[in-house]
């Protein structure tokens, strides 16, 4: 009987620890009352040995995480926090997969580095992260992602920092059509937006001021 109750004993005790050890894992966003009476249900992300949790898609909350960063894109507004991509919807937000293209200042606090034809990717809450004039761009994902593998191990104590952004100098547009600064400047952006997306112009500047260039002569501009 002693056996018996001191086995039963030390089963109660692992699953007590193992909770306690998820429930570790959980970040800031179960915290009670975090966003207003309705908390988002969390999923965990264990891509790459990633092991985070966070709201699910589509969950709607009433108020933003203290210090989520506005961004501006494409006509829209999205926040940031921690990972966690929102927008507003009818005076609530929603969480959603993040739009590509859309370039955040820092990387999340938790990620993992992943190296895929030579380039750097860092993965994040189902979202590649990669460098980008002005911080980290959102990225498809990259052809060999289902394959990778971690750069860092899963127990190490923190993760691989990113490189600087890779910046390219500004060029100088000139409107052969006669167009507006105002119709200049959203070219440009439009342009800077599509280079992003084009085979290595995220981790090589070169690259990326060559696609740029290609984009603006396309729409009526000179580069030098």
């Amino acid at each position: 009987m002693n056996r018996l109750f001191a086995l039963a004993t030390a089963a109660l005790m692992a699953v007590a620890s193992a909770s306690a050890a998820m429930a570790q894992e959980r970040p800031d966003f179960h915290d009670r009352g975090r966003f207003g009476p309705h908390e988002p249900r969390l999923e965990l992300d264990a891509r790459y040995h990633h092991d985070h949790y966070y709201p699910a898609r589509g969950a709607v909350v009433g108020v933003l995480p203290q210090g989520a960063v506005s961004i501006g894109f494409h006509g829209g507004n999205y926040f940031f926090h921690g990972g966690v991509w929102f927008r507003p919807s009818g005076g609530r937000f929603v969480v959603i997969a993040p739009p590509i293209g859309i370039v955040v200042p820092v990387l999340p606090p938790a990620y993992a580095t992943v190296w895929i034809a030579g380039a750097p990717y860092y993965y994040a809450n189902g979202a590649y992260y990669a460098p980008a004039p002005g911080g980290y761009a959102i990225v498809a994902p990259p052809p060999g992602a289902d394959t990778a593998e971690p750069l860092s191990s899963p127990v190490a104590a923190a993760p691989v920092p990113a490189p600087p952004p890779a910046r390219a100098p500004d060029p100088i547009v000139y409107p052969r059509n006669g167009q507006s600064a105002a119709q200049t400047e959203a070219d440009k952006q439009e342009c800077n937006r599509w280079a992003t997306s084009q085979p290595n112009a995220l981790a090589d500047a070169g690259v990326f001021q060559r696609a740029t260039s290609a984009c603006l002569d396309g729409r009526g501009y000179t580069v030098r």
